[in-house]
């Protein structure tokens, strides 16, 4: 797999995916009200593997951060379907909740894109 795959990617999506959904979904209904719960090391995680894809040069900028910053809004979307299907009511509108965790995520990513775009300007692998 070379560094230009899609798969790099992907890999990272799910990495983020799981980096900010993991301690999210674990959170009582009482704890999960959004912004607040999704503070944390989750959403380093998400500009952290933003950066490090940015950084080695597997992508575009804006098709990256539009596939990392989604991460978020998947987490919470996620967490919603499992408490439809415990039969849970979310402590929110889901609409509100799925808006909160997309605004999250693009600023993260955006955050983390933008630090590893100045590690891209240093290196000489650029993407074509």
């Amino acid at each position: 797999m070379t560094r230009d795959s899609r798969a790099w990617r992907w890999i990272g999506f799910l990495i983020a995916l799981v980096g900010v959904g993991f301690p999210y979904w674990q959170l009582s209904p009482e704890l999960a009200g959004l912004p607040r719960a999704l503070y944390g090391p989750g959403l380093v995680a998400v500009g952290v593997v933003a950066m490090l894809l940015r950084a080695f040069g597997t992508g575009r900028f804006l098709p990256l951060w539009l596939l990392i910053s989604m991460a978020v809004p998947a987490a919470v979307l996620v967490r919603l379907g499992l408490n439809a299907l415990r039969g849970m009511e979310g402590p929110g509108l889901a609409v509100a909740d799925v808006a909160i965790g997309l605004g999250l995520g693009l600023a993260t990513a955006l955050l983390g894109m933008l630090v590893g775009s100045l590690f891209l300007l240093r290196s000489s692998r650029r993407p074509g």
